[in-house]
């Protein structure tokens, strides 16, 4: 018994060590000065004002004196044990006052899908360590296997519009509280504060269970990569900035281009992701002369396409991301040698590792790039195809017309096999006199000039031939 529960506890920490904790970072507390328009806290002459229609969740952590409070038709106060209102006796406050209007801020457009308002955090660590490992942009909000965090003690409202019907979930803590089961997730939404606290066309759903695949699990939030890149690129109008590189790479899941070097792995069953990315960060990016380096490292779905134009299917890839902090014509050079680094390792320990084949891609601040290379001969492959596709297409329109009786064709006759066997042009009447039998040595009659010649019964176009049994002159008497 001792050793079930000895291995249950260690089962435990490994899935701790592994799982990937998201923690939402805004809050409509009302102690927090960045809700209100004033950017500050109201004081006890100040006039507080919640706009009517808002629908709110307010967390209250300490008491407030104030002069008025106009509250919402739909909304509720958190109040923390000791926190409460009271009503201002008119006595002088210090550093009060104004005696202002101060109005909570809207907290409508806060979006689930909004990368910039989430934060990875690790069980036992601070937040994710910004040296070495980073997230391309889907992955920065929560994927299907991950567990969301709600600080305790904080109130909040978020949109959780979505293209997906249902967001999937491990788990969600709020209010210091895990729910970890569907069962106890569905009581929750039952419960008066959810719809306070969650509103859009979205559904989440928390299922329990972690990613079941050691090579990793995709993360789940392509369907709503539009969302997630117009969060990130609202503030500058939906332009990437522009890279340092000429031919930026476009990693999948990452909203724009970037300078450095992608590697993406193909794999067996024996690969073990959170084991390479430790074996990558403690081998290669611990050391010195990577420094500037940061990876992201996940498992993505590459869409397979028909002569590279029609989509067909998707396959499993393990991708890594490096890029560097260099500048100039040095952009990227730092990630492109650890790139080679662990293409190096790979051709001496992929099959250890259960890596069947990589390929690197490389974009640096140099004029000479692998990735030159690589995207002339994709322009070369798309410009035949859609070559090919045009043909086709205008060859498919000229017989739809030619059906139609829209177009006529000229007709063009070609000479056919059996033209050959035709009967060939006889030749002229002096030829037809037949032929000499080579086995009997006998003279034609002469012909006498003056003695009439036979007239010829015989049709111009048949042969004949002179018997020489019987003698001509014979015949005549």
């Amino acid at each position: 018994m001792k050793r079930l529960f000895f291995l249950l506890c260690v089962l435990q920490l490994l899935a701790a060590a592994t799982a990937v904790y998201k923690q939402w970072i805004p809050n409509t507390n009302f102690e927090t000065a960045s809700n209100w328009d004033k950017g500050r806290v109201p004081c006890a002459s100040d006039l507080v004002h919640f706009e009517k229609n808002k629908v709110i969740s307010v967390f209250v952590k300490s008491p407030h004196v104030l002069t008025d409070m106009y509250l919402p038709l739909n909304g509720e106060f958190v109040l923390a044990p000791g926190a409460g209102f009271a009503a201002f006796d008119g006595s002088w406050d210090p550093g009060c006052d104004s005696g202002a209007t101060v109005r909570f801020a809207n907290t409508e457009h806060h979006a689930w899908f909004d990368p910039m308002l989430w934060q990875a955090v690790y069980p036992g660590r601070d937040l994710e360590p910004s040296g070495h490992i980073f997230s391309v942009d889907e992955e920065r909000v929560p994927c299907h296997y991950d567990d969301v965090i709600f600080q305790p003690e904080t109130s909040f409202r978020v949109n959780i519009d979505s293209s997906q019907r249902v967001i999937h979930l491990r788990s969600i803590s709020l209010m210091g509280q895990e729910l970890s089961s569907p069962e106890a997730w569905a009581g929750y939404l039952r419960g008066p504060s959810a719809p306070l606290q969650f509103h859009g066309n979205g559904t989440l759903e928390v299922t329990g269970t972690a990613c079941p695949d050691k090579s990793g699990c995709a993360c789940g939030n392509t369907p709503d990569g539009h969302r997630i890149c117009a969060a990130l690129l609202g503030a500058s109008g939906g332009q990437c900035p522009v890279p340092a590189c000429q031919n930026p790479l476009q990693p999948l899941g990452h909203c724009c281009g970037v300078c450095g070097a992608t590697i993406n792995l193909d794999f067996t069953p024996d690969f073990d992701l959170q084991k390479y990315r430790d074996r990558l960060v403690q081998a290669l990016l611990s050391q010195p002369k990577y420094a500037s380096v940061q990876m992201a490292m996940s498992k993505v779905h590459k869409a397979q396409t028909f002569l590279g134009v029609i989509p067909r299917s998707s396959t499993p890839l393990i991708q890594v991301v490096l890029i560097d902090d260099e500048a100039g014509a040095q952009t990227g050079t730092t990630a492109e040698q650890l790139a080679a680094d662990i293409m190096e390792d790979i051709a001496q320990h992929g099959e250890a590792l259960g890596i069947s084949s990589g390929k690197m891609e490389v974009a640096t601040g140099s004029t000479f790039s692998s990735q030159v290379g690589s995207h002339a001969s994709s322009r070369i492959a798309a410009g035949t195809v859609l070559g090919l596709l045009f043909s086709l297409l205008f060859l498919g329109g000229i017989l739809f017309l030619h059906r139609k009786g829209k177009l006529r064709l000229p007709t063009l006759r070609l000479p056919q096999p059996w033209d050959r066997t035709k009967d060939p042009v006889s030749p002229a009447a002096a030829s037809d006199r037949g032929f000499d039998n080579p086995m009997f040595d006998v003279e034609p009659p002469s012909a006498d000039p003056g003695e009439k010649k036979p007239q010829e019964t015989a049709p111009k176009d048949h042969v004949f031939f002179l018997n020489p049994l019987y003698d001509a002159s014979q015949m005549e008497t």
